[in-house]
């Protein structure tokens, strides 16, 4: 099994409903992500898959989701926008844009902190 892992961030502000604390006050994080991919071969030039691939699908996800209020964004104008959401909204995102390749998304992992962080592991 092959494992390749690529890395990227954002910038955008939220606020957790019902939560019950001061995150339900409008704040901002720089948000880490790394994505997680396998496969148990690899090309003819011996990739799982190109990283620019990868990176620019990355890039186009979080694009959207950079600089903005995500309460105002679909999905998390109705779903709460929690680090676990977005691992799992990540994710599927990337799931659904690489499925035609040899290699899977095995796990989205999200980070709003040097402390803190949510993966999410679906299947791809």
């Amino acid at each position: 099994m092959y494992e390749i892992e690529v890395m990227d961030h954002f910038s955008s502000a939220h606020r957790l409903r019902d939560q019950g604390s001061a995150c339900e006050r409008m704040h901002g994080h720089n948000w880490f992500v790394t994505v997680t991919l396998r496969s148990e071969t690899l090309d003819d030039i011996g990739l799982v898959i190109d990283f620019k691939v990868v990176k620019k699908d990355l890039g186009e996800i979080l694009d959207v989701l950079d600089h903005q209020d995500l309460n105002a964004i679909p999905p998390f104008d109705e779903i709460n926008p929690s680090t676990e959401n977005l691992a799992r909204h990540i994710f599927e995102q990337m799931a659904q844009r690489l499925a035609g390749a040899a290699a899977r998304v095995h796990g989205v992992r999200v980070s709003e902190g040097p402390n803190t962080a949510a993966t999410y592991y679906g299947e791809a």
